[in-house]
């Protein structure tokens, strides 16, 4: 398997980002899921070949749990809005600079842009981005990241940004 050895910590979110992390367990990425607490339990079709692990990131103790996976690992995979990360203390310049061989990969799109100005976005009901048009390009990217990383040993953001027309 060409992943192997590669360990990617997965931010839960919607499709395209468990699509993508599945896409890399599939080719043997170690792919960590890291779920929210409190969730009702969910039957998640994209968990294959995951393990799964909930922290409260609304805690000091849960951020520091996961700024150590992240440095610890090779790839995050971050499906929030713009600043939620940057707002933990785990957005991409610092974690690259506690770790400069990850690959911080973003899947951004038009979910912040959905909903009133102080609410929390609504996901519609027909999904602005696909599978393809997100995880995948995202998957790509990533293994792209990871093959430039053998030559340079530098780590570097990615941001595979969906839009639907």
């Amino acid at each position: 398997m060409a992943l192997v050895g590669v360990r990617v910590i997965e931010l839960a979110g919607l499709a395209p980002a468990p699509f993508c992390g599945m896409v890399l367990a599939d080719f043997g990425a170690k792919v960590i899921r890291v779920d929210r607490t409190r969730v009702a339990m969910a039957m998640d079709t994209q968990a294959r070949g995951k393990r799964s692990v909930a922290i409260n990131l609304k805690t000091s103790e849960g951020v520091a749990v996961l700024r150590k996976l992240c440095v610890q690992s090779d790839v995050v995979l971050e499906p929030y809005r713009k600043g939620v990360m940057e707002k933990l203390g785990l957005g991409p310049e610092e974690l690259l600079r506690e770790n400069p061989r990850l690959i911080y990969a973003r899947l951004t799109g038009l979910l912040s842009r959905l909903g009133r100005s102080a609410e929390k976005p609504h996901a519609p009901l027909n999904l602005l981005a696909d599978f393809a048009g997100g995880g995948l390009t995202c998957a790509l990217g990533i293994v792209l990241a990871l093959l430039e990383r053998t030559v340079s040993g530098k780590g570097q953001i990615i941001d595979a940004s969906m839009v639907s027309l």
